[in-house]
C-alpha cells in the first residue's frame, strides 16, 4: 500500500491510503454531489483545485467518456472515503494523485468552519508528510492563478453547429462545459467558441445574436478581456452568463463581486425565484459570487441557503445569467428552460437585424 499524507492550511497533516501516485498542491473543497463524479472531475471550473467527495463511494458505476464534460480531469488530486477500483485506473491513467481511507466527515468539516484552504498532497511508495507540506508551502491562492483562464480554454476559435438555422451565438470559453454547447446546439443554435482573452474585433466578425460568457474557475476579476468583451457588446447584443459568467457581467455593469467561504458545489443548492416564488433544484460549482449588482442588473433569484444571487437580469440592457448549471449534468434538469429564454432573448435581436431599413 502506497503512503498517502494530505496537508492542510494551518501545518495540519493527514494520513491516508494511497490509490493513485503523485504530489499536487491547490484550493482544497468540497462537493455533496452523490452522483456525477465524471462530470464533475472533468470539469473545468475545478481547475486548480483538489477534490473532496463527501458521499463515501466514488466510482461504483464505472468511467464513461460520453459522460465527460471536457477532454481530462481538471482537479490537481482528489480525496474520498473510498474510491473503486475503475476510477483510481483513470486517475493513474492521466497522472491525478488519489487518497481515500480519510474521514471525510472531518475535512468537510473542517472546509466548512475554516472555508475553502490550501493544500498539499504526496502520494507514492517513499514520501512523507514533508513531502505533502512542501506542496502546500507552495500553493497559492485563487485570486493569484492570474492567467488561469489560459489553461482552461480553447486556444483558437471553434465552431459548432454551422448548418444549424437557429441564432448565431458568440461563446466566450473561460472554460466552458461541453453540455453548455450541447445544449445551445441542441436548440439549433450556431456556436462560434472563442478564447477567453478574445479580441473584440474578432468576436464582431461572426455578427453573433448573443454574446454567451461561459462558466470556468478562479477569480472574475482576473478575466479582464472578457469583461470588456461585455462591456463592447452588451448595449447593442443582448448577453447571457453562466456561474463564472454571471459574476464576469455583473464585474462589467459596475456591480462587485466576492470569495465565498467554502462556496456551492453539489447537485442539490435550493434556488428560489422572486418573481414566481418557485424553487427550483441546481447543480452548483463556484467560489465566487456577486456581491453587488450593480445599478444596470437587478437579481431575480436566490439562493435559499445563503440568499446569494443565483439569477440576475438586465434592467435597461438585454441581459441573462445564472449562478447555477442549467444544462443540468449531472442533473437535476428544472432550470432547462434557461437556454430557450436567452435564445428567445437573441432571436429578438436577430429579427431586428432582418428588417430591412426603410428607403
Amino acid at each position: 500500500m502506497m503512503e498517502a499524507y494530505v496537508a492542510l492550511e494551518g501545518g495540519h497533516v493527514l494520513e491516508g491510503r494511497g490509490r493513485a501516485e503523485g504530489t499536487a498542491r491547490g484550493e482544497l473543497v468540497f462537493t455533496t454531489a452523490y452522483t456525477g463524479y465524471e462530470e464533475s472531475l472533468t470539469d473545468p471550473s475545478y481547475e486548480e483545485q483538489i477534490l473532496t467527495f463527501s458521499y463515501p463511494l466514488i466510482g461504483n458505476y464505472g468511467v464513461r467518456e460520453e459522460r465527460f464534460e471536457d477532454d481530462r480531469i481538471h482537479p490537481r488530486a482528489a480525496v474520498a472515503k473510498e474510491f473503486t477500483d475503475d476510477i483510481v485506473d483513470w486517475f493513474e491513467r492521466e497522472g491525478i494523485p488519489a487518497v481515500d481511507h480519510l474521514d471525510t466527515r472531518d475535512v468537510v468539516t473542517d472546509i466548512r468552519d475554516g472555508g475553502a484552504m490550501k493544500c498539499g498532497i504526496a502520494v507514492g511508495e517513499d514520501v512523507t508528510e514533508e513531502d505533502a507540506l512542501e506542496q502546500l508551502e507552495q500553493c497559492k491562492a485563487m485570486s493569484d492563478h492570474t492567467d488561469i483562464g489560459a489553461q482552461v480554454s480553447v486556444d483558437d476559435p471553434e465552431v459548432h453547429g454551422a448548418d444549424n438555422d437557429g441564432e448565431t451565438v458568440a461563446l466566450i470559453d473561460c472554460g466552458a462545459k461541453g453540455s453548455i454547447i450541447s445544449s445551445l446546439l441542441e436548440r439549433d443554435a450556431t456556436v462560434h467558441v472563442f478564447p477567453y482573452d478574445a479580441a473584440v474585433e474578432d468576436v464582431e466578425a461572426v455578427d453573433p445574436d448573443l454574446l454567451f460568457i461561459s462558466n470556468g474557475p478562479g477569480d472574475p476579476v482576473n478575466f479582464g478581456q472578457a469583461i470588456s468583451l461585455v462591456e463592447a457588446f452588451v448595449e447593442d447584443t443582448p448577453v447571457a452568463g453562466i456561474c463564472l459568467g454571471q459574476q464576469i457581467v455583473a464585474e462589467a455593469l459596475g456591480g462587485t463581486t466576492e470569495k465565498m467561504t467554502f462556496g456551492h458545489r453539489g447537485v442539490n443548492q435550493p434556488v428560489l425565484d422572486l418573481e414566481s416564488g418557485q424553487v427550483v433544484m441546481t447543480t452548483q460549482n463556484h467560489g465566487y459570487t456577486v456581491a453587488e449588482p450593480g445599478e444596470h442588473l437587478e437579481i431575480t433569484q436566490i439562493n435559499v441557503n445563503d440568499d446569494t444571487p443565483e439569477g440576475i437580469d438586465g434592467i435597461e440592457y438585454d441581459v441573462i445569467t445564472r449562478q447555477y448549471h442549467p444544462e443540468a449534468n449531472p442533473g437535476p434538469h428544472d432550470t432547462l428552460d434557461f437556454f430557450d429564454d436567452v435564445l428567445a432573448m437573441a432571436s429578438g435581436r436577430a429579427d431586428t437585424q432582418a428588417v430591412p431599413a426603410d428607403d
